[in-house]
């Protein structure tokens, strides 16, 4: 049975929780697995690859790593809740 989450792919979430908090972007994908989800621009990290034909020195790759969508918020509720007052004031 496919778990049913608040947020799928292309919709603009924020982080609400977690080292991230207060970042936004666009869901890239779902990972229902694990229950965590690619947010474009969030939770950046850093993988090493080897040398090879199309990177012959070999290179640092940053890509999007995941974040939990119990710590992800849709922007459109998250605009709506009093989290964003209290965002913006502190």
């Amino acid at each position: 049975m496919a778990t049913k989450f608040h947020i799928k792919r292309n919709d603009v979430v924020v982080v609400i929780a977690g080292s991230h908090k207060g970042k936004s972007g666009k869901v890239l994908e779902v990972l229902a697995a694990k229950s965590r989800a690619r947010i474009e621009g969030v939770a950046m990290i850093k993988r090493h690859l080897k040398k090879s034909q199309e990177h012959p020195q070999g290179t640092i790759a940053e890509r999007e790593g995941s974040v939990h969508v119990s710590n992800l918020m849709l922007q459109s509720v998250f605009d709506a809740s009093k989290r964003k007052k209290a965002a913006a004031t502190a």
